[in-house]
């Protein structure tokens, strides 16, 4: 459990970490005051004295003070990566995976504790946020796994002479976050680059910036070397000094399209690699032999999790015509089901958006929505919490938009809301060509009983994940990435450690040089 964090003075050398000061947490009883900056061993305090206020959706007030980071401070912490490079670039893959194993073990000891300061991070359940630091320790204890294997190749060449190859490091790797899973996240990135023998700057987003320096503390406390993963806040100008930074190697990034293409621009001076797992418009697809029950849980699972704040959501909801009606009347009636309310409730389903414009946004597209000739078959309004408290907090009601087309802006534009809309079709190809008619392709499903239609149907669907008869579920030894416009490279699974590492090739000669000269 968590204890309140009241006007906590800091001071660089003794500070408890935000852990150590917090129990017993309650939506609306905590103040944030320590820094939220982390670079070669401790929490940083930035010299720019350019502060924004962050703010918690389960009650709209302010949490803490964000305190970017300049020029400076973003050197400082490169400097502080670089130089952790260098021990742990030396180390075997067994001595870092006993470091991160030791860091996964922290942070299933303190499951609880970061969950509840992801809740009120971010507003998603607490149900929700315990399996998030789930699947962030169980990346980190999958690449040390991965640690120890990183090997090359041995080639026999003529003569006796041979070739092979090294694995190697690429050096400072940047890792810059979204806010719809902040200590998740933050886990995906630097487990594959630390095992990899790289050292981190993150840099979370400036809506959601609490819990990174939590996983910043823990691996400091597995042994780390000071500078290996260090956290730097702030918004669009942080991110791009870390992109242009020379000592910086790589960049990989989690969020929109636009803001993705901008970081592969900024990249591309310095010939630096990128990996983007970009935003989605994803089609579930549900024919008329699906198990229902199964079908609709998909449904379900593919635009609620997080409050739809989920990039691969499957907002696109195509239903066999023959049992449309069926479907609708069970997925309305578990939607309206769902518990809306305070996130740190056992009870809730669904909290809080991350933040009051894109609360407002995500209700604009409903309005747009009907405007288009779009059925709201139900939610899709402001919802307002009988606790006082949580009046301030930005809940709507989820919403499952019926009688929708694929011209409407609802079917053709990312909400990332609690919004599902639902189209009919009649055939197997028809369907198919409607799904591809995006320009992004993170994932897709297919709900079927007849297997062999399933594997040809996901055979030709331009999605990076697809999902047979489930969705949104992500295991960390799979990789998880988009085709198109939805990103470039994978997260997770064993390929990723391709991502995080470069091949260099030694050729090694064992007889006289043949030369033409």
């Amino acid at each position: 459990m968590l204890r309140r964090l009241l006007g906590f003075p800091w001071r660089p050398a003794t500070a408890p970490t935000l852990s150590a000061v917090v129990r017993c947490l309650s939506s609306g009883a905590i103040n944030i005051t320590v820094p939220l900056n982390f670079w070669a061993g401790q929490r940083r305090i930035s010299q720019e004295n350019r502060k924004e206020n962050v703010y918690e959706p389960a009650t709209g007030r302010v949490l803490c003070h964000l305190e970017q980071c300049g020029e400076e401070e973003v050197g400082q912490a490169v400097k502080a990566a670089k130089s952790a490079f260098g021990p742990w670039s030396k180390m075997s893959g067994m001595e870092r995976a006993r470091i991160m194993i030791e860091a996964a073990h922290l942070i299933e000891s303190r499951r609880e504790e970061i969950a509840e300061m992801e809740v009120v991070n971010n507003g998603k359940s607490i149900t929700e946020a315990r399996l998030d630091v789930d699947s962030a320790r169980l990346c980190i204890e999958y690449y040390a796994g991965l640690a120890s294997t990183l090997a090359g190749q041995h080639v026999q060449l003529p003569g006796g002479s041979f070739a092979y190859t090294r694995r190697e490091p690429l050096g400072v790797c940047v890792g810059i976050g979204a806010w719809n899973y902040p200590f998740q996240i933050a886990a995906w990135k630097s487990a594959p680059a630390l095992a990899c023998g790289n050292s981190m700057v993150f840099k979370p987003s400036p809506v959601t910036p609490v819990t990174a320096v939590l996983l910043a503390e823990i691996y400091a406390k597995a042994g780390a070397p000071e500078g290996l993963f260090n956290v730097v806040q702030g918004g669009q100008e942080t991110g791009s000094l870390l992109c242009h930074h020379p000592d910086v190697a790589k960049v990989s990034f989690t969020g929109s399209v636009p803001t993705g293409q901008k970081i592969m621009e900024m990249a591309s001076k310095g010939i630096k690699p990128v990996t983007l797992e970009l935003g989605g418009k994803s089609p579930l697809i549900i024919f008329k032999d699906s198990d229902l029950e199964n079908a609709v849980r998909g449904a379900l699972m593919a635009n609620f999790l997080s409050q739809g704040q989920v990039c691969s959501n499957g907002t696109r909801v195509y239903v066999q015509k023959d049992i449309l009606p069926e479907f609708v009347e069970e997925v309305v009636k578990r939607t309206q089901a769902i518990t809306i309310g305070d996130p740190l409730l056992e009870s809730t389903r669904m909290g809080a958006l991350v933040s009051r414009p894109h609360l407002d946004k995500v209700l604009s597209f409903v309005e747009q929505a009907k405007k288009e000739g779009a059925t709201v078959l139900c939610g899709g309004e402001p919802f307002v919490p009988s606790d006082p408290k949580l009046r301030g907090g930005y809940y709507m009601t989820p919403c499952v938009l019926g009688d929708c087309t694929d011209e409407m802006t609802c079917v053709k534009e990312e909400i990332f809301g609690p919004v599902m809309s639902v189209l009919s079709f009649k055939t197997e190809q028809e369907v198919l060509q409607r799904a591809n008619n995006t320009t992004m392709g993170l994932a897709a499903g297919v709900f079927t009983r007849d297997v062999t239609r399933a594997h040809r149907l996901v055979e030709q669907l331009e999605a990076g994940s697809c999902f047979i008869n489930n969705y949104n579920i992500t295991p960390v030894e799979v990789p998880f990435g988009g085709f198109k416009m939805s990103g470039i490279g994978r997260e997770n699974g064993q390929v990723t450690i391709e991502f995080y590492s470069q091949l260099k090739t030694v050729f090694v000669e064992m007889g006289d040089v043949d030369s033409l000269f």
